[in-house]
């Protein structure tokens, strides 16, 4: 992939963190399995299972504690 899309962890506000946590999160399901026709197949599959929503929510949860970090979200 050659799209730049991550340009810096450095957000606004936490909001704004916890949305580019989702992008992270979802980008690398993007590397990871470059054909949309793929994923788009598989989405009904994860998308109704509660064990694959858990662990996505995980991932987007480590994503954040990243762009917390970034951030200093935890100074006060």
């Amino acid at each position: 992939m050659s799209e730049q899309w991550l340009n810096s962890l450095i957000t606004e506000n936490a909001q704004l963190g916890y949305e580019l946590a989702i992008k992270m999160s979802r980008m690398g399901i993007k590397y990871t399995q470059p054909s949309g026709e793929v994923r788009e197949k598989l989405r009904p599959t994860y998308g109704e299972n509660a064990d694959s929503l858990i662990a996505s929510s995980q991932v987007i949860a480590i994503n954040f504690q990243t762009v917390s970090a970034a951030n200093n979200y935890w100074r006060d």
